[in-house]
């Protein structure tokens, strides 16, 4: 057994007598560390009740802050001269309701003192320097209650709401919006490395997220996730409703589960060892883990301790429900006085315990020992026995440090649940009508509750109601529950390279550079090959790092200038083979069903449509309405023969009159609509590719580019899960589509599009292999990054630098390396 650690009361602070403090952090505020310690709580005007939310995170240096979720202003306190205390020193406002979370954001160059965020119930983020009262700023996008919040490098925070989502933000915007919780994301962590972060939510899982996207979800924790605490780069911590704490790797193995509580555990801190930490929790108690086991469990006079942290120095700061926050040291030149200290264990000792919250076990009156079993020693710190005294039943615990029982308080019992079958409220007839007293000796609050009635949704709705805490859905709910005999009614919960490139003939579809030279990879017959056309040699001299051709002829040209980013015209895919395109069509069409085979007209039609756009003959005249009605039909082949057609569309859309008729109004919703169908994961690699390419190629007009902008978060979000197929055609296209969408942002102020561009290319590099494709997402990130201050610290939170640095010594080709080279240069 660990030998327990004796950790002592060092002092206390109360936030506003009876009011509850439900979390306090430790900040870096350099400007005073070398002479005093600061802590900064939030306080202020009381709403409606004592309820509280509970979060408390670690941070750097010698300061804290605290806040208390039914005030609302936050107040900085200076440690006093005697080194026991802390006093009141400054005060500040911002949200219209009760504020929920808080963190330190570090300093920066533009604010060497650091920032304060406070996140409320009025689904807002406000913003404060440590000098003003008012916020420097308001981050607003949440739709419901943000709750949790963490700050990382380069000013990056990452917040969690009631609305199910976890939102980064920085300089003042909201950069990506992590969806894929059902239920309230309660918790939220940055791990040290750059890009990756952690979400833990009501729906018991936590995510974690790389560059906006889910990479892992965590699952073991049977009720809400709690807190979250980063060990390391690859460890960290969770907590749970289920009284449990996981320790997890982030490769999704659970390493270790550790059990003492017996009630919701709500915060953890870790120690700068890396391996023992604290927890609070609804178990009126503290605990100190140590080499993984419970060394030292502290009980304080409130039921709920919220949140925790640990002092640089190695003092713990707890703030719990009766509105004060504690100082627990280890130092004995810290230790609070011993009048301190009785006044402590003695206003434990009076403290009342109810036995309906399932901490002291199943209590029979004429069982329990007098208190002469007081004289026997205890088996462990922090155990607990019940004493029967007269018609009392008292709660002592064993304390290893002072080797004596330590009375912890009085157990009480009693119910306020109504037991009438049918009772009236409001004029309605309920099931039960649950009387909450919130308020010592204030009114009760009216839960009305039929059995018929999801008991979460009946909690949510009287929080709102009441103006009361988010925090307490699920301890409303369980009592809910548990009060109606668990009668609850409802659902579950639940061969050859691109054209483009410089290489020969590209075969779609193939993951093989020694595919069968000029076989069809679908059919297995014929000779087309989509895209495929001649293919000039580069010419001597610097060659456009996109179309070969002699746009730079001096090499000394491109040492010193940036030829590759920002690149703001699109790139698209221009070669073919009209002939052969024609040929399959009409082999494909010879074989199609009946009820899709294309009249001898139409294949005229659509032949000439080609020829027009293609450019091969002047003479053609420009492509009529009814040809491009007919070349949309015909794109609704079916899947399997559908590719040529899909060509044909590649190539007609870079005309503006094709671009126009089918990008534009309604008519380009459904064109985007039906290519998005055929670049599902699940379809055909030389569909997925030509959809691709057809986008690309929609860049070459006006209305084509409206469409694509407008249709971005769709757009983008369907491509990049066509990263993860074996196919270097479509990594090159879906480059290109990034690469294209970058160049129309570029000098644009929408930072969202741009986040997701930096998420898109930053993702796609981490399967690709193929080094044209490589290089045009290094392109389209630095065309992302290029002229822009914000997206370039997106970039760098997103660890793109040590993402990207492996691509700075490649040689073959060079432009990659030199490509890379730029970009980091721009991320210093």
């Amino acid at each position: 057994m660990v030998k327990a650690s004796r950790w002592i009361l060092r002092c206390v602070y109360s936030v506003s007598s009876g009011q509850l403090l439900p979390s306090v952090q430790v900040g870096a505020l350099p400007a005073y560390t070398c002479e005093r310690n600061w802590w900064l709580a939030l306080s202020g005007c009381l709403l409606r009740s004592g309820m509280s939310q509970r979060s408390f995170q670690r941070v750097p240096q010698t300061s804290a802050s605290a806040h208390c979720q039914d005030l609302f202003a936050p107040y900085l306190i200076r440690k006093n001269s005697s080194d026991k205390g802390f006093t009141e020193m400054h005060s500040m406002s911002g949200h219209s309701n009760f504020v929920s979370c808080v963190c330190i954001i570090a300093p920066s160059e533009t604010y060497p003192r650091g920032l304060v965020a406070t996140g409320g119930n009025d689904n807002n983020i406000c913003v404060f320097s440590l000098d003003r009262p008012q916020p420097l700023f308001t981050l607003k996008g949440h739709k419901n209650t943000v709750c949790t919040l963490s700050s990382g490098k380069f000013g990056t925070l990452l917040s969690g709401s009631w609305d199910t989502t976890a939102k980064v933000w920085l300089n003042e915007k909201c950069m990506m919006t992590l969806q894929g919780h059902t239920a309230a994301v309660w918790a939220v962590a940055i791990l040290p490395e750059q890009g990756l972060m952690l979400s833990g939510s009501a729906d018991k899982t936590i995510k974690l997220w790389k560059a906006g996207r889910c990479e892992k979800t965590f699952t073991g924790h049977e009720d809400c996730v709690r807190d979250l605490a980063v060990i390391s780069n690859t460890e960290f911590f969770s907590c749970s409703n289920d009284t449990s704490i996981r320790r997890w790797l982030v490769t999704g193995e659970c390493v270790q589960v550790y059990y003492s509580h017996t009630n919701f555990i709500y915060s953890l801190a870790v120690f700068p060892n890396s391996q023992d930490f604290i927890s609070t929790g609804e178990d009126r108690s503290l605990r100190i883990w140590r080499q993984g086991e419970c060394s030292q469990t502290i009980r304080l006079p409130a039921q709920s301790v919220w949140c925790c942290c640990i002092l640089p120095n190695g003092d713990i700061v707890v703030g719990a429900s009766d509105g004060i926050i504690r100082v627990f040291t280890e130092a004995e030149d810290r230790m609070a006085s011993a009048e301190d200290l009785q006044a402590f264990e003695d206003e434990l000792s009076k403290a009342t315990i109810d036995p309906k919250t399932g901490d002291l076990g199943d209590i029979k009156l004429e069982d329990l020992p007098g208190k002469e079993h007081l004289n026997e020693p205890g088996n462990r710190d922090g155990q607990t026995r019940l004493i029967k005294d007269g018609q009392k039943v008292e709660a002592y615990q064993w304390s290893v440090s002072d080797g004596r029982w330590m009375k912890i308080g009085d157990v009480v019992g009693g119910s306020n649940q109504q037991t009438s079958k049918s009772v009236m409220y409001e004029g309605k007839e309920y099931d039960y009508v649950f009387s909450i007293d919130v308020n010592e000796g204030g009114p009760s609050m009216k839960l009305p509750y039929n059995v018929t009635d999801d008991p979460w949704l009946t909690a949510h709705n009287f929080l709102q109601k009441n103006d009361l805490s988010p925090m307490f859905l699920d301890q409303v709910a369980n009592f809910i529950i548990e009060n109606t005999k668990g009668h609850v009614v409802g659902p579950a919960q639940p061969a050859g390279g691109d054209p483009f490139t410089g290489g020969a003939r590209y075969i779609p579809g193939s993951s093989s550079d020694t595919a069968g030279f000029g076989a069809d990879p679908f059919t297995g017959t014929g000779r087309y090959i989509p895209g495929s056309g001649p293919n000039p040699g580069a010419p001597v001299g610097v060659a456009d790092p996109f179309t070969g051709g002699g746009a730079y002829s001096s090499a000394a040209l491109r040492q010193t200038t940036n030829i590759y980013f920002p690149k703001t015209d699109g790139v698209t895919f221009e070669q073919a083979n009209s002939s052969q395109i024609i040929a399959k069509l009409k082999e494909l069409n010879g074989g199609a069903p009946q009820e899709h085979k294309l009249s001898e007209e139409v294949l005229e039609s659509l032949e000439r449509l080609l020829l027009s756009v293609c450019g091969l003959n002047s003479s053609e005249p420009a492509p009529t309405i009814q040809q491009i009605n007919l070349l949309w039909k015909a794109s609704h082949w079916p899947e399997d023969i559908v590719f040529p057609v899909l060509d044909i569309m590649r190539l007609a859309v870079r005309h503006p009159q094709v671009n126009e008729s089918l990008c534009g109004d309604a008519e380009g919703v459904q064109l985007c609509n039906h290519l998005l169908n055929l670049m599902r994961p699940e379809g055909r690699p030389a569909n997925q590719m030509l959809a691709l390419r057809t986008l690309c190629n929609c860049f070459s007009g006006r209305h084509g580019r409206a469409l694509l902008m407008a249709q971005r978060e769709t757009v983008l979000s369907r491509a990049a899960d066509l990263a993860t197929v074996c196919n270097k055609n479509i990594h090159i296209a879906l480059a290109t589509l990034v690469l294209n969408y970058a160049g129309c942002l570029h000098l644009q102020p929408d930072l969202e599009a741009k986040a997701q561009c930096l998420s898109v290319a930053s993702r796609a590099l981490e399967t690709v292999q193929d080094k044209e494709a490589v290089f045009r997402l290094l392109v389209a990130l630095g065309t992302t990054v290029a002229s822009d201050q914000t997206a370039q610290d997106l970039a760098r939170s997103l660890g793109v630098s040590s993402q990207i640095s492996k691509y700075s010594s490649v040689s073959d080709p060079s432009k990659v390396g030199e490509c890379c080279q730029l970009l980091l240069k721009e991320l210093q």
